[in-house]
């Protein structure tokens, strides 16, 4: 529920095309609507300038299916991240505009297209890191932000990185996703000027313990500018990215 959203309601009460009652009782369910199972945050669009997201992990198909259609009934753009394919299905049945990116397993909606705001790249150090890598490039397109994406430009082929110098010398912010040892970020970090969002994978052989020695690495960071999220967090730091994208390119929040 946006500003626009909220005009056009107005706009509809004042041509007579909704009465009081159905304002009023539009309004009250802000800033929350209710469901047995979920409290839906229509509000938080207006408050942080991101609708509600939806974490498709742990929630039936019929639950995820009923509040991605109750948010995109009053959200220009929704989406549901780690869905599977059963609570992809329901959402796009529910919502047919609905669309589902594979490989990350992210369900969009948009009511219009999205805005292509400065510039975020996201760099993958590896192919097995994709899933992690787009999900993060979805996000911050979904969101408003223009996404360059850099794929498998890892530190075993340091050759690979530095042949695209230039897109990173251009770039607001830029996601660094790493698996095994996570060395891409600190490299990356080391040749911009430029915020570096690092986001470990779960991706390696026994002794990465599952993106740990990955996470610790880019903690352990010695270059500057490199923050880091939690492992397999592309989420988290699309959002970040994002934020960052808009500050410098002179936009503080997204449509």
């Amino acid at each position: 529920m946006n500003r626009d959203y909220l005009h056009k309601l107005l706009e509809k009460h004042k041509n007579g095309l909704m009465d009081s009652e159905e304002v009023v009782s539009e309004l009250s369910r802000m800033p929350f609507e209710s469901l047995e199972y979920a409290k839906l945050d229509h509000h938080r669009v207006l408050r942080t300038g991101y609708p509600e997201v939806i974490y498709g992990e742990g929630k039936t198909p019929a639950q995820a299916a009923e509040i991605f259609s109750r948010l995109a009934a009053r959200n220009p753009y929704v989406l549901c991240t780690r869905t599977s394919p059963l609570v992809a299905a329901a959402i796009i049945e529910a919502v047919p505009q609905a669309r589902l990116h594979e490989l990350c397993r992210v369900v969009e909606y948009r009511s219009s297209p999205p805005l292509k705001l400065g510039l975020v790249v996201v760099a993958a150090a590896g192919t097995s890191d994709l899933p992690v890598a787009e999900e993060a490039a979805v996000v911050c397109e979904a969101f408003g932000s223009r996404v360059e994406r850099l794929y498998d430009v890892g530190v075993a082929g340091l050759h690979r990185l530095l042949m695209h110098s230039d897109v990173l010398g251009r770039a607001n912010c830029i996601i660094a996703v790493a698996g095994m040892e996570g060395a891409l970020p600190s490299v990356v970090a080391g040749l911009v000027n430029t915020p570096v969002i690092a986001v470990p994978t779960s991706i390696g052989y026994g002794a990465s313990f599952g993106g740990l020695a990955a996470l610790l690495a880019m903690l352990n960071s010695c270059a500057n500018g490199v923050t880091v999220v939690n492992i397999d967090n592309g989420f988290g730091a699309a959002v970040q990215a994002d934020m960052i994208n808009k500050l410098a390119a002179g936009r503080a929040e997204p449509d």
